[in-house]
């Protein structure tokens, strides 16, 4: 069976409310199997997990995506540490089970035509997805953020590849693309100084000459006064958790500053564990409804619902 992942980002991660509602339409979907959702404050940001075929997919991220851009006003995001360039900042679509990434970048263009089309707002594929080599990696897409994105709108060469190459005050823009499962690890530090975060960030980030496939930026937890390492593993059959983790825990160690806990995004395939125990990671809140293959052997695996 060829199964599709996506795992949309929305700039909302205050209102429980509008999160609840866009989930709400998305398992209304006949075929659609929600795994997991997340909302988080100081990031303000959302972030669903759910799997069907192909068709169900974009079927299924069209209604989520859709009420969302209903829902999310660009013009009052304010206070969140990640980057964004719209009200749906990112939806990826993952090849899983008998799909092939052919299927997934399928599914990337066919929504992607659509939803730019429906709601009038520029839409930038990226990844396996992109039509060209400067918008495949995804920072590239976002750089200069939402706030930059009505100068960028002007210049020819930012033309979208589906929607309106105009823009859209309340929505921003949105990146589709087709991409292997990606690990967004956080690694939170005990302390309140944001300088350690950064300079780990910028030491084991691959643009930095770090370790291969890792995105990482040091970012404040305001509502915790701690800060974190918030990464993107692109690659984990090249770098897992495992590895960066005792890379991170080295340099905190000389830095004098120790790991108060990590968190994990969405869903996690086991070989990313790199071997070890989640204990290993002092992972918040996990079980093994996290793990990716736990839940595609599961026929009865619930839905989650948000705490």
């Amino acid at each position: 069976m060829k199964i599709i992942e996506c795992v949309p980002n929305f700039s909302e991660g205050r209102n429980r409310e509008v999160v609840e509602s866009i989930v709400a339409v998305l398992t209304a979907v006949s075929g659609i199997r929600l795994l997991d959702y997340s909302l988080d404050a100081d990031h303000h940001r959302s972030v669903v997990t759910f799997i069907g075929s192909p068709d169900t997919v974009v079927a299924g991220a069209l209604a989520a995506c859709n009420r969302a851009v209903e829902q999310i006003d660009m013009r009052k995001h304010r206070g969140g540490v990640h980057p964004r360039i719209g009200a749906v900042d990112v939806v990826p679509f993952i090849p899983l089970d008998d799909a092939e990434m052919k299927d997934a970048i399928a599914a990337a263009h066919s929504f992607g035509a659509i939803f730019g089309d429906q709601n009038q707002i520029p839409v930038y594929f990226y990844g396996a997805a992109a039509l060209t080599s400067e918008r495949r990696e995804l920072p590239a897409v976002r750089r200069g953020g939402y706030e930059s994105l009505e100068e960028r709108l002007k210049d020819p060469s930012w033309k979208p590849d589906a929607g309106p190459a105009v823009f859209n005050a309340k929505s921003g823009a949105t990146a589709v693309g087709a991409r292997i499962p990606l690990v967004a690890f956080n690694v939170v530090l005990n302390c309140c100084d944001l300088e350690p975060a950064r300079e780990i960030a910028r030491c084991i980030r691959q643009s930095s000459g770090g370790l291969p496939h890792v995105k990482a930026i040091g970012i404040p937890l305001e509502s915790r006064q701690v800060v974190q390492v918030s990464m993107n593993l692109t690659d984990y059959r090249e770098t897992s958790m495992c590895r960066v983790f005792d890379e991170i825990k080295a340099r905190a160690e000389c830095l004098g500053v120790e790991i108060l806990e990590s968190e994990l995004i969405g869903l996690v395939p086991r070989d990313a564990l790199g071997g070890r125990d989640p204990e290993y990671f002092k992972l918040k809140d996990f079980t093994s409804s996290r793990i990716l293959e736990e839940c595609l052997c599961d026929p009865d695996f619930p839905f989650k619902k948000a705490e």
